[in-house]
């Protein structure tokens, strides 16, 4: 199992946390220090079956700044996940072909299964 984590956030410890307190020690991806590239954000899009758009963080900074009001296209919304990493919503947990996001973290609950 991986988490994607950003150690920062509330939502991503408490998700590594019951994780952890469920018997899983996943391997640690701190993505704001080694970020996806393109074809791993496909990869991960796909595990999740979700669009771009949808793994967006809109209310950061950089989103407002450089996005807002904009109708993104996929590609759109993978390159903006790659040039600035802190767009990609999180903690992300992946199990095998299958990721959830850890939003409430009760979600990972399901991988666990």
């Amino acid at each position: 199992m991986i988490i994607y984590h950003n150690p920062r956030c509330r939502k991503s410890r408490e998700t590594l946390e019951l994780l952890k307190s469920n018997g899983v020690e996943p391997e640690v991806v701190k993505y704001l220090e080694t970020p996806l590239n393109a074809d791993q954000l496909k990869s991960l899009l796909k595990k999740l079956d979700i669009d771009a758009t949808e793994l967006l963080r809109k209310g950061e900074k950089e989103y407002k700044e450089n996005y807002k009001g904009k109708d993104l296209s996929e590609q759109e919304a993978i390159d903006a996940m790659v040039k600035f990493p802190k767009l990609m919503e999180r903690p992300v947990v992946i199990k095998g072909d299958s990721a959830v996001i850890g939003r409430p973290p009760g979600n990972v609950l399901a991988l666990l299964k």
